[in-house]
């Protein structure tokens, strides 16, 4: 079967729904999901997976809608886990990226279409490569489908849409907090600390005069001027998925030059280059005493396990008033148009999404929850292992966005002078 079923219950199994990301699509398709379908919160942590599946029923005014149930996976024994996920309709793996490949293998074992947040450049080129075999399955692998990777491909999609010819594509993405918080963490990190130390160290791709290349890690910093409220920032190249397939999409209208930048607080970048220069960033093993009682032995650990481990068991801040937030998710397309230069700025404006808890990573954790509804209704058709520009209408995909607080704005301006 290729593309949806165009309504129907079905099954959706979130891989790593008990995560920092996971939980967020998980809710999503409770909140938003019909009476019939279930959710399956699939997790290593058996405990943290029932716990919200106690909350996310709990909370329900009736029983009309979606079914939510917890099951322990272990991605690293695939028939195991595609015998746990019999009968899902789709994957949505919330799961570190560097265990993509595995999920994938597991979604094709056990039937189902699949869909993730993107594997930093290198591992998406690696799942492109399953393209054949899910185009045999029938099903589609939709790869990088969170905030950015995901709706910057779909804003890029829309821009490019509007011209005969493309010259340039380039994603940035600056947000700003005000909140208040009490008793606020060291370091905040709204998904893996392991991730984003790997972005602050691993050269980045960009796509310059039609050809591949990779640059120094956090360069490029120069002012970009963001929509009101969030204004200047200066974001900075990091490795991510966007380069990896947006040139090749777009290869037949000629696209030559291809980057993505992100903005994050200037003291958060100051203090987790300090992890990386101390040396945390490594993922090499080093020994350290053991920790159990009367063993003088040694194990082998990585640092940057460690300090993801230390990171991401931190108490959260206690929000301290309203939520004051703001994202933008941002694609800068120039080409041609009717012989004249043009060049389409396409934004996604993000404030959170109070009610259900969520703040600016509701545009991280709701686009996956998106996808494979549109995935269920037929709005997403095909097979084969797909980037989102590709396999994304952008039209509904907006109109779903808007319903989650998201709202996306497009300009066009005459020429290419508007600077990135």
């Amino acid at each position: 079967m290729s593309g949806g079923m165009k309504g129907g219950a079905v099954k959706f199994a979130v891989i790593g729904g008990a995560g920092a990301m996971g939980r967020i699509t998980v809710t999503d398709l409770v909140k938003t999901g019909e009476a019939g379908d279930e959710i399956v919160i699939a997790d290593y942590d058996l405990e943290k997976a029932e716990a919200l599946a106690r909350e996310l029923s709990g909370g329900r005014k009736s029983s009309a809608g979606p079914r939510v149930s917890a099951v322990r996976v272990d991605v690293k024994k695939r028939d195991e886990a595609a015998r746990a996920l019999a009968g899902a309709f789709a994957l949505i793996n919330c799961a570190q990226y560097q265990m993509n490949l595995e999920v994938m293998e597991i979604a094709l074992a056990a039937g189902a279409h699949y869909v993730d947040l993107g594997g930093l450049f290198h591992i998406t080129r690696k799942q492109l490569a399953l393209d054949a075999r899910f185009k045999h399955a029938g099903k589609i692998a939709l790869l990088g489908m969170g905030a950015a990777p995901g709706i910057t491909n779909i804003l890029s999609r829309f821009g490019a849409d509007r011209l005969d010819t493309v010259r340039e594509i380039h994603a940035r993405v600056g947000s700003m907090d005000k909140t208040r918080y009490e008793s606020a963490p060291a370091l905040p990190v709204a998904y893996s600390l392991k991730t984003i130390l790997e972005e602050f160290s691993f050269e980045p791709a960009v796509f310059t005069k039609g050809e591949f290349t990779f640059v120094k890690p956090m360069s490029g910093d120069v002012p970009h001027r963001f929509p009101p409220p969030i204004g200047v920032r200066r974001p900075m190249y990091t490795i991510h998925s966007e380069v990896a397939t947006l040139p090749l999409s777009f290869r037949e209208k000629g696209v030559r030059e291809v980057s993505f930048k992100i903005a994050f607080d200037p003291l958060f970048v100051d203090r987790v280059k300090f992890l990386r220069d101390f040396g945390m960033a490594s993922h090499d093993a080093i020994e350290v005493p053991s920790a159990r009682d009367g063993d003088a032995g040694m194990i082998r650990v990585r640092p940057i396990d460690v300090v993801n481990k230390v990171a991401m068991s931190q108490k959260p801040g206690r929000q301290a008033g309203k939520l004051k937030q703001y994202e933008v998710v941002r694609a800068v397309v120039k080409g041609m148009r009717k012989g004249e230069k043009a060049t389409w700025i396409v934004d996604c404006h993000t404030a959170g999404m109070p009610e259900w808890g969520v703040g600016l990573d509701i545009d991280t954790g709701s686009p996956p929850a998106i996808a494979a509804q549109m995935l269920k209704y037929g709005e997403i058709r095909g097979a084969g292992a797909l980037a989102p520009e590709i396999a994304v209408p952008p039209k509904p995909f907006f109109e779903r966005l808007k319903k989650r607080g998201m709202n996306v704005r497009a300009t066009r301006k005459s020429g290419w002078d508007f600077s990135v």
